[in-house]
């Protein structure tokens, strides 16, 4: 059994939650965009640029040892976290994007022939819809989609249907961004691998809410973004399979990916990790992510889900008596997201007006324009919820948005 999060207690840590919006107190639903920062991931990165800012690998002085030492050790941070097998199994990333991308040219322009199916949902985030298309579009392969049912659920019938095709890679979300939907990830790998394919799986809204073994898993790429689990921007992370990254041509070439270069003779690459992280990291991003991670567990995953899911209750619960509400995306298993629309009225304008209130939510697509297609909205207003967040203001974000509906109607 989780122990009990105190929000107040997490409150503390987080200075911007102390500001007003508009002359009211800023309530902060948008984790699902970006995550706030605690203090000690602000401390870290402040701490690495002050006293032992260096570039990382190669260098005998002092502040260079000391950077590596911290920027290593939050690779092995990342590494137990998501239960990988190995450290050089850890490759630093701009974000989950830059990782999905990494995946689909230096795996996917070897593996991907002309003919091949690429199979991906249709709640997918943009960043796991475009690169497969380019893909596809350079190899002469396709992209198939799964669909989702009316409750926000994939649609498992038709997702075992497009297995017998025999795709090379399916790629899913692990947490819907704009639904909440959490997917049967080992279910849906198993299926996925026994049909043939590598799989990728998109954490990035999985990292910040629940425990993640990518071994107990069995996925061949995992990837998640920083800033999603109250870490630095600019940061991310790509697990892969060592035998599968050993295999794989590096993406970018430069300083830091090499191990001998010569004109005349050619070039020879480094070992896992560093192949794929040509030039210059982000350091300081790399140490706060550490810090942040170790943060998050110190709270207790599990235990934040269990928050996240009550406030996620509370809201639909009080949202329910507005007339014209329609939730998109009801799954029964689902993170703390509440994703909706009201009858007449645009995402876009109640947005605006709970902003007016000091209500920070997210109006639009959410980068998953194919979702807002398939249920034939323009957008959504959405609220989501994090560690800091408290029933209070679950309470003030349900009557602000009472006052812009009644307003918008007036």
């Amino acid at each position: 059994m989780s122990k009990v999060l105190d929000p107040n207690h997490v409150r503390a840590q987080f200075p911007i939650l102390t500001r007003e919006v508009n002359g009211k107190p800023l309530v902060y639903l948008d984790h699902a965009a970006s995550a706030q920062k605690p203090v000690a991931v602000i401390e870290a990165q402040r701490e690495y640029l002050m006293h032992y800012h260096s570039n990382v690998h190669r260098g005998v002085h002092a502040l260079s040892q000391q950077a590596t030492d911290a920027f290593e050790q939050a690779r092995t941070i990342v590494q137990r976290h998501i239960g990988a097998a190995s450290s050089c199994e850890i490759i630093w990333a701009a974000g989950a994007t830059d990782g999905i991308n990494l995946v689909a040219q230096a795996w996917g322009r070897d593996h991907v022939s002309k003919g091949d199916v690429i199979l991906i949902t249709e709640m997918e985030h943009h960043a796991n819809i475009v690169p497969w298309q380019m893909l596809a579009e350079e190899q002469g392969a396709r992209v198939e989609a799964v669909g989702v049912l009316d409750d926000g659920n994939l649609d498992m019938t038709d997702f075992q249907e497009k297995l017998k095709v025999k795709p090379k890679l399916v790629a899913f979300t692990h947490i819907s961004n704009t639904l909440g939907t959490i997917n049967d990830a080992k279910r849906l790998t198993a299926l996925a691998q026994e049909a043939g394919a590598k799989v990728l799986i998109d954490g990035s809204q999985a990292i910040p809410h629940s425990a993640v073994n990518v071994q107990e898993l069995g996925c061949d790429f995992y990837v998640f973004s920083g800033h999603k689990c109250y870490g630095p921007t600019g940061i991310g992370v790509l697990y892969g399979r060592e035998e599968l990254l050993n295999s794989m041509r590096p993406w970018r070439g430069g300083g830091e990916m090499i191990d001998t270069v010569s004109i005349h003779h050619g070039t020879t690459y480094a070992g896992l990790p560093h192949k794929f992280e040509a030039g210059t990291p982000h350091i300081s991003g790399a140490i706060g992510l550490g810090v942040a991670l170790n943060w998050l567990n110190g709270l207790g995953v599990e235990s934040v889900m269990d928050h996240e899911t009550v406030l996620a209750a509370q809201a639909r619960n009080g949202l329910r008596r507005i007339d014209g509400m329609r939730f998109i995306g009801t799954a029964k298993e689902s993170a703390g997201v509440v994703s909706f629309v009201v009858e007449g009225i645009h995402p876009y304008d109640i947005g605006t007006l709970l902003d007016s209130q000091g209500v920070a939510v997210r109006t639009g697509h959410h980068c998953t324009q194919p979702l807002m297609e398939r249920f034939d909205v323009p957008g959504t207003v959405r609220a989501s919820f994090g560690a800091y967040n408290t029933l209070q203001e679950v309470d003030t974000f349900v009557a602000a948005t009472e006052r812009a509906v009644n307003m918008l109607r007036a």
